[in-house]
C-alpha cells in the first residue's frame, strides 16, 4: 500500500477498511528502534555508575529486557492483526452467504434462520 493510500484510510470516517495491517510493520520497526535506544541509554547509565554494573546490564539485564519488550510488542501486534483478519474473513463469509454486513440495529437480522418449531423429544438417559 502506498503512503497516499494509508493517509487516505487514516481520514476515512466511515471505517470501512482497517489501517492497522498496513502500518503494523512501521509500528514494529519504531518499537525496535525505541527498545534499542533504551538499551543503549541503560548501558551508558549503568557504566556511569560503575564497571561491574555496566557489564551486568550490558550482558544480562539489558538483553533480557530488550527481548521481553520486543516479544510483548510482537505478540500485541500479531493479536491485533489476527483479530482484524478474523473480522475481515467473517465479513467476507457473510457476504458470500448472501447476508448483510452487521449493523447497529437491535433485534434479529432478516436473513437469520428461524428457530425450529417442533423438536423431537430427547432420547431417555440411562
Amino acid at each position: 500500500m502506498t503512503v497516499g493510500g494509508i493517509v487516505k484510510e487514516l481520514f476515512d470516517l466511515s471505517f470501512t477498511r482497517f489501517v492497522a495491517p498496513s502500518v503494523a510493520r512501521i509500528v514494529y520497526i519504531v518499537q525496535i528502534v525505541v527498545v534499542a535506544l533504551s538499551y543503549l541509554i541503560g548501558v551508558i547509565a549503568a557504566f556511569s555508575e560503575g564497571i561491574g554494573l555496566g557489564l551486568f546490564v550490558l550482558v544480562i539485564v539489558g538483553p533480557l529486557l530488550a527481548v521481553f519488550y520486543l516479544v510483548l510488542a510482537r505478540v500485541g501486534l500479531e493479536s491485533l492483526i489476527a483479530t482484524i483478519r478474523t473480522a475481515e474473513n467473517t465479513a467476507e463469509l457473510v457476504r458470500l452467504q448472501g447476508g448483510n454486513y452487521p449493523t447497529a440495529q437491535q433485534g434479529t437480522p432478516p436473513n437469520y434462520p428461524p428457530a425450529p418449531q417442533d423438536l423431537p423429544p430427547a432420547p431417555p438417559q440411562f
